[in-house]
């Protein structure tokens, strides 16, 4: 793989596994209104897009009602939802190689900033990131490819063959793509293997070690 000094992470399905936070999360939001989802593995589409848009696609929400049931959503998640999570095993080690390679690392996740940087203070992982940079608690910038753009303006000293985004779903590599940008696509999140194929990422893994081998090939 060719050297890159700058390099963006998404947070969720690729840093930590945030399965059991997330679904109780939105278990919790939809019984508030009226809709008992007991398998919490269907939900796991809702891992990574913006929570907004999937309101709307998976449950026929319309805009009034999608927000407010993001706004349950976050009743559960600011307070408990957002700890039940755990970091992928071997990922501590390789944002410190990487730090102390002098790359820098920045998040980029759908996830809203104020959320993000308490994840990573909490899991002790804040003090590898350059900045952090995510969506809005008003649910404005939640589009990856607008998340990357805006990563980018903050960036004055960079060549684009430089930068690559790491992350586990199509919005990722999409966002990557729209912005000029290398990605690798990691299957050990929530995006299938299928579904990261047919979006052409530069680099396809499949496990935490695999990644480090390539970050360090």
């Amino acid at each position: 793989m060719k050297t890159y000094d700058i390099i963006l992470f998404d947070l969720d399905g690729t840093l930590t596994d945030p399965k059991a936070g997330i679904t109780k999360s939105i278990q919790y939001a939809l019984a508030k209104l009226g809709i008992i989802e007991e398998n919490q593995n269907k939900l796991e589409p809702f891992i990574g897009p913006p929570l907004l848009e999937s309101f709307k696609k998976f449950y026929s929400f319309g805009d009034s009602k999608a927000r407010q049931a993001v706004d349950y959503y976050r009743e559960y998640f600011s307070n408990k939802g957002i700890f039940e999570n755990n970091v992928y095993r071997g990922i501590p080690e390789l944002l410190k190689q990487l730090y102390d390679k002098k790359k820098r690392l920045i998040l980029a996740t759908s996830k809203p900033t104020i959320y993000s940087e308490r994840i990573l203070k909490y899991f002790d992982l804040y003090k590898y990131f350059y900045f952090i940079f995510g969506s809005n608690l008003d649910l404005t910038l939640t589009s990856k490819t607008e998340i990357i753009k805006n990563v980018l303006l903050k960036l004055m000293d960079y060549q684009k063959n430089q930068v690559i985004m790491i992350g586990d779903r199509k919005e990722d590599v999409i966002g990557a793509q729209q912005n000029g940008l290398d990605s690798i696509a990691v299957t050990y999140g929530y995006g299938s293997n299928e579904e990261l194929k047919k979006v052409n990422p530069t680099y396809i893994i499949h496990s935490v070690e695999e990644l480090k081998l390539l970050m360090y090939s």
